[in-house]
């Protein structure tokens, strides 16, 4: 049995102290850290979990390590900084990390290196992303299995659902922002990356369509909590918990309808018969949300604070990105239009939806079967706005927006094809829903115009290169008239 490496004589402080100069360097590289564009002045420590020394847990799979003394740390870390210019002061983000430690590190996990520590408990060895590597990640699998529970950590699952163990962990290496190891082609255990305590839909969510027999979203098989004694902040109970991970069966030889909408426009394939298929796909999903979680409506009142909250958004984004100032008049009526229907008696309907739906979050199987995951919703949003009903028509708008951004990856862009692609979608939808979307052109050009908008301040601040593409969208709905 391979000996593991403790920070032994130390506090959970002082470990933390010895990783900080390498993590301020490390984690705002990471496609998951949501502060980027301003320094990490420091971090301080919500919980530190020793995994690996648990004997228990690792037993079966020390006998297959040859690679010398291992540890493994689950740390929950705030990290600080300044706020954006503007913006009200924040206590900071918290980040969920899985340290590994080896006194030195193989070539195949050079990809996963965060540094070599210098000075403290850990002085001499070499830290680095731990889901990269197959081992700790096989730990976490058998934590699930077992239901274990290691300090403020409870991995719990569905009895129902059978969790076999010695399945082969890899890490998908694809931009995401959060993390995800694949178990044998059986399971994909997600690893939520920023974390927020309460009720996270990305759970929840899955839980309820499972409930309602709904075929088109993957049953969670597992999931991990994390508990944290006293006041660290905006946990503000004793025992507050959140939800770190959820396992869910993988999809054998799936395809993301991101890259198999890229593939067929790189073919000059049409696309309008998966676009429907997705339509319905997604009707289906808002159908059994619909039945499993209550629904609202909204009125004058209700429909007017949303709208606040539109306009509020549109605000900070030209503060944000200048080159948005010159279409906030025409941004603005399309949610003044959606406040003027409310002032004259209209309502809709607000449900569970997705939160945060574009072709990335759509699975299509061999067989033709689509199927709808990451249901966390927008991360930079609270928790609690997540969780709110809304119209259905936000996710709507999120994946008409989606075949946009499709038809502009390629040179020359596409807008024939993103404009096929969107009424085939909207036709599908209507097919299951008994509604077609293009049916309340106000409505959707506002959620139309709000998903535009935050894409314009995500490109611009993570991806510069790709800022054209929302801004092509804002000089069009900015001038569109659905009436």
């Amino acid at each position: 049995m391979a000996d593991t490496v403790t920070p032994s004589g130390t506090t959970p402080g002082h470990f933390l102290a010895s990783l900080d100069p390498l993590l301020r360097e490390w984690l705002p590289r990471q496609r998951w850290f949501a502060g980027k564009g301003r320094p990490v002045t420091g971090f301080s420590l919500v919980a530190d979990t020793a995994i690996l020394p648990s004997r228990t847990l690792s037993a079966s799979l020390d006998q297959r390590d040859t690679t010398g003394r291992l540890g493994l740390h689950h740390l929950l870390v705030r990290a600080h900084q300044p706020p954006m210019l503007g913006a009200a002061a924040h206590p900071g983000d918290i980040y969920q990390l899985l340290i590994g430690v080896r006194e030195a590190l193989p070539p195949r996990l050079a990809p996963a290196l965060i540094g070599h520590v210098a000075d403290g408990p850990l002085a001499g060895h070499t830290v680095y992303d731990a889901l990269y590597d197959p081992r700790p990640a096989e730990v976490l699998l058998e934590a699930l299995r077992t239901q274990a529970r290691i300090g403020g950590l409870r991995f719990e699952r569905d009895p129902r659902q059978e969790i076999r163990g010695g399945l082969v962990a890899r890490m998908l290496t694809a931009e995401q922002s959060n993390s995800s190891v694949v178990y044998g082609d059986t399971f994909i255990l997600k690893l939520l990356r920023r974390i927020v305590p309460g009720v996270n839909p990305d759970l929840e969510i899955p839980l309820a369509l499972a409930r309602e027999g709904c075929a088109r979203v993957p049953a969670p098989t597992a999931w991990l909590r994390g508990y944290v004694n006293g006041d660290i902040g905006d946990i503000s109970d004793v025992g507050d918990a959140y939800v770190l991970g959820v396992l869910q069966p993988f999809v054998r030889g799936a395809t993301d309808g991101w890259e198999l909408a890229l593939r067929e426009l790189a073919k000059g394939e049409d696309f309008t018969a998966e676009a429907r298929a997705l339509g319905r796909a997604t009707a289906e999903v808002h159908t059994a949300l619909a039945r499993a979680l209550p629904t609202v409506t909204l009125g004058h009142s209700r429909l007017r604070l949303l709208v606040d909250g539109m306009v509020e958004r549109l605000e900070s984004a030209v503060r944000a990105v200048p080159a948005l100032g010159p279409y906030e008049p025409g941004l603005r009526s399309a949610f003044e239009a959606l406040a003027d229907l409310a002032a004259d008696g209209r309502t809709w309907t607000a449900q569970r939806i997705h939160g945060d739906l574009h072709l990335g979050q759509c699975l299509r199987s061999p067989s033709g079967q689509w199927t709808l995951i990451d249901f966390e919703g927008e991360p930079a949003r609270p928790l609690a706005e997540r969780r709110m009903p809304q119209p259905a028509v936000r996710d709507i708008a999120g994946m008409l927006r989606s075949f946009d951004y499709a038809a502009h990856s390629v040179n020359p862009a596409a807008p024939d094809w993103a404009t096929a692609c969107r009424a085939a979608y909207c036709a599908g939808y209507a097919e299951v829903a008994d509604r077609d979307p293009r049916t309340d052109p106000v409505l959707l050009r506002a959620y139309e115009t709000d998903k535009a908008v935050y894409e314009v301040v995500y490109e611009a601040r993570h991806r510069p290169d790709w800022l054209p593409v929302p801004l092509s969208a804002v000089r069009r709905l900015a001038t569109s008239d659905p009436t």
